[in-house]
């Protein structure tokens, strides 16, 4: 039962000391995904440093109950996040989401070109987040498979099926070392962007955290976030635009609020391309809300984040085309909905406008940044 997990997240939240059976209980729902998806996401989601530490011991638990091969890996203390001066290789490891890959991950990786001109940078990643880098020349590529709808042993064998012995590893608080808790090579070879607790009590932007800490610890100066798609031959437009959540429903705004978005881009003028996203729902609630004539893109998320980068504007709930759109300095606006805290809202709000899912007119709001937006529509600037 659901219940069983919201009754350890409640512990965790108070700093309460959960019992041996009631993890184990939580475990077992969904064979441990509904512990992930409610008890491990909503830790990190706050961002609230106090919770780093309760998110390792119950983490390390987990492991014990259920990958107890693994626990010889287990990290015990907090790295000592030492860049050498000089590196042949630079390992990259992926947050395995494309949003994150974008705002958090990017940073990194342009910290690592800058402070190690020299060094190979090998992006650790599943294939659809490389591709978003793919035009880089100085990105390499080794593939991290990674079952983000999979069981918990089945994700913790994607950790325990990776070991980088000839590199420094950067770690962005990659899910494939379970946000730094699996060691993936030696410790010596190893620094960690815990991103959960870096910032501290602040509002500040995970993009801007990341940069701050690549200046603190590799020494980059300017490190931002940055995609590198291979080029699309399609035509550009002039607004794009994805519905997508994330798997997250959450961050969707209820009602005839997609309809009425569209409607209200199709009065622009402008031409409108439209994502159809990577699942059927996804599919659906677009085939359902399209104003006739608008364009669609139906194909990998890489090809569309190019089309993003040629357009003028891009609309669009809190997702991965919102962080592309932020990296390539496209004018945006964000709806964002569903976040856990107001810091979680800081942390992961994209350049642009922004638009609260629960504001009382969210759809007044959007149409008012809109006609703001028009000049930029018109004039291709």
């Amino acid at each position: 039962m659901e219940s069983t997990c919201n009754e350890l997240l409640e512990h965790c939240l108070r700093g309460e000391t959960w019992t041996d059976d009631l993890l184990s209980r939580a475990l077992a729902v969904e064979e441990g995904r509904a512990f992930l998806s409610i008890v491990i996401e909503r830790l990190g989601d706050l961002f609230e440093p106090r919770l780093c530490e309760t998110y390792t011991s119950l983490f390390a638990a987990a492991v014990a109950k259920v990958c107890p091969e693994l626990t010889m890996r287990l990290r015990r203390a907090p790295p000592a996040n030492r860049a050498p001066d000089k590196v042949n290789r630079v390992y990259v490891l992926s947050r395995i989401t494309l949003g994150a890959d974008v705002a958090v991950t990017s940073v990194l990786l342009d910290a690592a070109k800058q402070c190690y001109p020299t060094a190979e940078i090998v992006f650790v990643a599943p294939r659809k987040n490389y591709e978003l880098f793919e035009a880089d020349p100085r990105i390499h590529h080794a593939p991290a498979p990674y079952a983000r709808a999979g069981t918990l042993a089945e994700r913790l064998r994607s950790s325990a099926d990776l070991w980088l012995e000839d590199g420094l590893v950067i770690d962005p608080d990659s899910r494939l070392t379970q946000l730094g808790l699996i060691a993936v090579c030696k410790e010596a070879n190893y620094l960690l962007f815990e991103s959960r607790s870096y910032g501290g009590n602040s509002l500040d932007r995970l993009s801007d955290l990341a940069a701050r800490w690549a200046r603190d610890v590799l020494g980059a100066t300017n490190a931002r976030p940055f995609v590198a798609p291979l080029a699309s031959a399609e035509p550009p437009t002039v607004i794009t635009v994805s519905l997508g959540v994330g798997e997250n429903p959450a961050k969707r705004v209820a009602g005839d609020f997609e309809r009425d978005l569209l409607r209200e881009l199709a009065r622009t003028g402008a031409s409108v391309l439209v994502d159809k996203g990577g699942s059927h729902e996804e599919r659906c609630r677009v085939e359902k809300v399209l104003v006739p004539g608008m364009r669609t893109h139906d194909g990998a998320f890489a090809r569309f984040a190019a089309l993003i980068a040629r357009s003028r504007l891009f609309v669009g709930y809190d997702s991965a085309a919102g962080h592309v759109a932020s990296a390539c300095g496209v004018p945006q606006i964000a709806i964002m909905n569903g976040f856990a805290s107001e810091r979680t809202l800081a942390r992961w709000r994209p350049n642009g406008v922004v638009v609260r899912g629960d504001a009382v007119d969210p759809a007044g709001e959007v149409k008012r940044a809109l006609y703001r937006s028009m000049p930029i529509l018109s004039s291709g600037q």
